[in-house]
């Protein structure tokens, strides 16, 4: 009697038991009303530095995800990590998300998505402002990127950037090129500027940095040289940007930039896309691949729609007129008075 009692006391401790753990495991794995399991998945997110521009992109891709139901502590867990400009930094945070075999990785900014790359192609890469993802290596083809990667591109026109210059500064002759020899997406759009320079008469002198503190003395290695300084979406420049526009100001030259965020730390105008839209069409990406697409079937964006923005402090500073027909075609302008 004592024998049959023990296993049936057994049999019901057992039975509770599983219970409990099949309740434990639905309330982590609860399946939506598609069948598709709401797993909490960890998206890496990893930044080449801090700039207006690029901390954009990253707070309106976690605002569209939450839009789309991904929301941070709920169903996804993120894991921001800032390499502060350090290559070394970057391989480091890229290395911890594959050996801790996270969902996905968010990689801003071309130096980003190539550490990224480098380190894990089991990991879908969704990389964001990255202005030339075939000349750097992160894609072979831009509709059939293939190898787990796909992302936006903030693919700046030279063109675009240096007619409105001339609108605006007409004078030109010799333009300034400020930007960091080593990044890939500022070369190609170096390039591109020598290409227009070449076809419209204009010279132009070249001062590279390789980190943050070289921008000041490059600034200024410029003044009595150039006419004005062009800046592409450079990360090293953009991180820089007050004090490159406090040397530029002092010298009385126009600075044209890539990203509107520049402007806003001091740069005259730009020509340039809306880095808000560039984070919410990533986060769109990133949203089909945790549904299930593989990201390699995603075709890479490039984002075409490009608006003006004009700082009308820096312009008094320097003693430029904008023209009235920039100001009322820009999207943004920058006035504190």
């Amino acid at each position: 009697m004592k024998k049959r009692l023990t296993v049936v006391i057994s049999v019901c401790l057992l039975v509770g038991l599983l219970v409990l753990f099949t309740g434990c495991v639905s309330g982590e794995n609860n399946r939506t009303a598609d069948g598709e399991q709401n797993q909490v998945k960890t998206i890496g997110i990893v930044q080449i530095v801090e700039h207006p521009s690029l901390n954009t992109i990253r707070e309106c891709f976690v605002q569209q995800l939450e839009e789309l139901g991904f929301i941070d502590g709920q169903n996804i867990r993120i894991d921001y990590q800032n390499a502060q400009n350090d290559q070394t930094n970057l391989k480091t945070i890229c290395q911890k998300f594959a050996h801790n075999h996270y969902d996905l990785i968010l990689a801003i900014a071309t130096p980003s998505a190539q550490a990224a790359i480098g380190e894990t192609r089991d990991i879908p890469v969704v990389f964001s402002a990255c202005t030339d993802p075939l000349g750097s290596g992160l894609v072979s083809d831009m509709n059939q990127p293939g190898q787990n990667v796909t992302g936006t591109s903030d693919a700046v026109s030279a063109e675009a950037i240096m007619s409105l210059a001339m609108q605006i500064t007409p004078h030109i002759k010799t333009i300034g090129a400020l930007y960091n020899s080593s990044e890939t997406n500022s070369i190609s759009v170096i390039n591109n500027l020598k290409e227009y320079a070449a076809n419209n008469g204009l010279t132009v002198v070249e001062a590279t940095v390789t980190n943050s503190s070289e921008v000041q003395q490059a600034t200024q290695s410029l003044a009595g040289k150039v006419d004005a300084i062009f800046s592409p979406i450079d990360n090293t420049v953009a991180s820089a940007m007050p004090v490159a526009a406090q040397v530029a100001r002092k010298a009385r030259l126009p600075v044209y930039v890539g990203a509107d965020s520049m402007v806003k730390d001091g740069g005259l105008a730009t020509c340039g896309i809306n880095y808000k839209m560039l984070g919410q069409e990533t986060a769109n990406m990133a949203a089909e691949i945790l549904h299930g697409k593989p990201a390699g079937e995603i075709p890479v964006k490039v984002i075409k729609d490009y608006y003006i923005y004009v700082n009308q402090d820096t312009a008094r500073s320097i003693g430029v007129t904008i023209p009235e027909q920039v100001l009322a075609e820009a999207a943004e302008v920058f006035d504190n008075n």
